[in-house]
């Protein structure tokens, strides 16, 4: 557990201080839930991976940003609590609704076979077909932490 610490501070440097509380906050939902810590160092600063420890997959990262920290969400579970979804701020469905499309859901012979498809889901009244890696990835501050850890507590339920 030490040795997580270490690494968690580490990305933790790399964020503006006033983030540290909101980032922390989540890291603790993730740890609480069972998640495996990994740092990884990447252009901009350190990325911590979150992996489900029964299934090996990533549930989480973090990644520091210019505009300050965000949290990506593999939310392969995202159907089964799509009324948190609905309840987002609408800042945050902004997000989801401007992310990119996944190019295997709108033609398969476009992106690498090898790739998880994205997400089809309606939100707002609007179809959308969203690439996994970035349709749920949010700025981490006070106004979105709340949500964004209630988003990971119940993707962590689903899985468990």
């Amino acid at each position: 557990m030490a040795k997580e610490e270490l690494t968690f501070d580490l990305f933790l440097s790399d964020i503006p201080m006033d983030s540290a509380p909101a980032v922390t906050q989540i890291h603790k939902a993730l740890t609480d839930n069972g998640c495996q810590v990994k740092l990884q160092a990447a252009k901009s600063g350190h990325v911590v991976s979150y992996t489900d420890p029964k299934t090996k997959k990533t549930v989480a990262n973090f990644v520091a940003r210019k505009k300050g920290p965000m949290l990506r969400l593999y939310g392969d579970n995202f159907q089964q609590y799509f009324d948190v979804i609905e309840a987002l701020p609408d800042s945050m469905k902004g997000v989801i609704e401007k992310a990119s499309s996944c190019k295997r859901l709108l033609d398969p012979t476009k992106c690498n076979s090898r790739c998880t498809m994205g997400f089809e889901f309606t939100l707002n009244g609007t179809l959308h077909k969203k690439c996994r890696y970035n349709c749920f990835m949010f700025l981490v501050d006070g106004d979105s932490k709340d949500y964004i850890e209630k988003l990971v507590t119940r993707e962590m339920q689903c899985r468990a």
